[in-house]
């Protein structure tokens, strides 16, 4: 898969293709539907499909400070989205001057002039251009000026259990952060996952023998609510049964958040400064104090026994 950053990196020759536009904060399965549609019209007009996305995210530019928390680094995005047959992906630098742009300014300088677009594919509730002013009907009028189609696919919503909500990326960070990760993953259609490099932190659990890969995670990182959750880390290519704890380790009066995660059945690992993922699939507990040591490792070795049993009893995905 293609990846440019900006429209300068566009390659001179490149012909017509299948755009869809969007932050694809997460590329959660209302994403994954728009993208797939996008994907099938590429093959079906014998054309390249492509992913045209935003960083910073439009909020912090148009409302500073209001940056969402980020379900997945462009990285992963990109992983993500080449794991859906995309053939490029265009991250365009979003900046005051940008987000000015009118919507046929926007469409004739991206859709028309650089991507060439013969067809693009979007959810009913897009919007592009100055103010967000352009909507997908006037996309479709623009498009009959310029030469492309418009496909419009409707939003995708939870089972009756969810009350019907749309998927969104601004679902899954509430249900994140509310410590919800298997509400999160029905979103997502897979595990949430936080990336970041492995570093030192106070060393109690290699201390305790319960070594833990403390991250450190990107800014506006989407980091769950405090608590004990059974899932994955993955490093070198290996993904590995994990208990992970998000708080601020109340047990020794800790003030700053952390990311650790001990791999089950593992002591043999160094993974400092390696960039690793862990994947949330389970709650299983709130952060706790305990009034002895003794007692504090026998709640440790409960969660790693009931970590073991769910991440058995569930395929890693």
């Amino acid at each position: 898969m293609q990846r440019w950053r900006g429209l300068e990196e566009i390659p001179e020759d490149w012909g017509r293709c299948v755009v869809t536009i969007g932050s694809y904060d997460g590329v959660h399965r209302g994403h994954q539907l728009i993208i797939g549609r996008a994907v099938a019209r590429a093959r079906e007009l014998g054309v390249p499909s492509v992913v045209v996305t935003f960083d910073p995210h439009p909020a912090e530019v148009v409302r500073p400070g209001s940056h969402p928390a980020v379900l997945a680094p462009h990285g992963r995005r990109a992983e993500l989205l080449a794991g859906l047959g995309v053939d490029a992906v265009l991250v365009l630098p979003f900046t005051t001057e940008f987000s000015k742009l009118p919507p046929a300014e926007f469409v004739v300088k991206v859709l028309v002039e650089k991507l060439r677009a013969r067809s693009v594919v979007e959810g009913p509730n897009f919007r592009f251009g100055h103010r967000a002013s352009g909507t997908v009907d006037s996309l479709a009028e623009l498009g009959r000026t310029y030469g492309f189609d418009v496909t419009v696919v409707d939003l995708a919503e939870r089972g009756a259990a969810g009350g019907g909500e749309p998927f969104s990326s601004s679902l899954a960070r509430r249900l994140v952060a509310a410590g919800d990760v298997t509400g999160a993953a029905e979103v997502l259609g897979r595990p949430h996952r936080v990336e970041g490099t492995v570093v030192h932190g106070n060393q109690r659990g290699r201390d305790l023998g319960i070594p833990t890969a403390n991250l450190d995670t990107p800014p506006h990182t989407a980091i769950p609510a405090d608590g004990v959750y059974a899932g994955w880390l993955t490093a070198g290519g290996e993904r590995m049964p994990a208990v992970i704890s998000v708080g601020t380790n109340p047990q020794y009066n800790g003030t700053r958040l952390s990311v650790e995660a001990h791999v089950l059945d593992r002591t043999d690992l160094e993974l400092y400064g390696e960039y690793v993922a862990v994947d949330f699939h389970l709650y299983l507990r709130g952060q706790a104090t305990f009034d002895s040591l003794e007692a504090f490792l026998a709640q440790l070795e409960e969660d790693k026994r009931q970590a073991r049993e769910a991440v058995r009893e569930t395929p890693a995905v």
